[in-house]
């Protein structure tokens, strides 16, 4: 499975961030193997997880997920927003729990202050919960603050409706997989999005969301012109 490290910058034009801040975006992992963005994760100094670490479709002890749990906060803090397969996964209060006995940062629709400077919430995958009935009220809480907004949402097709124009800086998702088929620039299908998908990888929104095409393949379908990757942003003050 071929996997890219990609190292990207981000100005903060408004003027909100006070020193730079580096991290590695982890999205839908999906229970495969990591050993190979260890080195990358350790050198970036914070871990921000996008959700689906773990793979609903598979019933029974997931090896590889339970190690990331395990590995990755010796190499960095890590902070955590679920996503669709944390929810919908049999089990999902264990592995729920398991996450917090690991010392990792449960963002499940709650905010934190990462720096004086900083706040980070997140907007965690709500499958079964009709769209108005959504709670967002993380974004709130990230709006009333003074300082630099980062929100972690799995779902890009989340942010039209729940967090664009609300004050965020910054949204980082995962969860479209790049649009496992992408062609001149154009995934074909994503989950939530369907057929031709808006958000599928990199920028948009003028540089406030930022879609990973998340690090693994699960679906039968392969992904073509679409590597996996991992993210190190660097996020830079204005």
């Amino acid at each position: 499975m071929k996997r890219e490290i990609n190292r990207l910058t981000w100005t903060d034009r408004r003027g909100a961030l006070k020193e730079k801040l580096t991290f590695a975006l982890v999205a839908d992992l999906h229970g495969s193997p990591f050993d190979d963005l260890l080195e990358a994760m350790a050198e970036a100094g914070l871990i921000l997880v996008a959700g689906d670490i773990p793979n609903r479709h598979r019933h029974g002890p997931q090896p590889l997920a339970e190690a990331f749990l395990r590995e990755a906060p010796r190499l960095a803090p890590v902070y955590y927003a679920l996503g669709n397969h944390e929810r919908k996964m049999r089990g999902a209060d264990e592995w729920i729990r398991r996450v917090r006995d690991a010392g990792i940062q449960l963002l499940d629709n709650r905010a934190v202050a990462l720096r004086p400077d900083v706040m980070l919430g997140g907007l965690s995958s709500q499958p079964r919960v009709r769209p108005d009935q959504r709670d967002t009220s993380v974004v709130d809480t990230l709006a009333a603050f003074d300082g630099f907004r980062l929100l972690l949402c799995h779902h890009p097709e989340y942010y039209p409706r729940y967090v664009a124009g609300r004050g965020v800086d910054l949204t980082l998702s995962g969860h479209a997989h790049g649009g496992q088929v992408r062609i001149a620039g154009q995934g074909l299908y994503a989950p939530g999005q369907w057929l031709f998908p808006r958000y599928t990888s990199g920028w948009y929104d003028d540089g406030h969301l930022l879609v990973s095409r998340g690090l693994s393949n699960h679906a039968l379908v392969p992904r073509i012109n679409n590597p996996c990757e991992l993210i190190i942003l660097t996020l830079l003050p204005g």
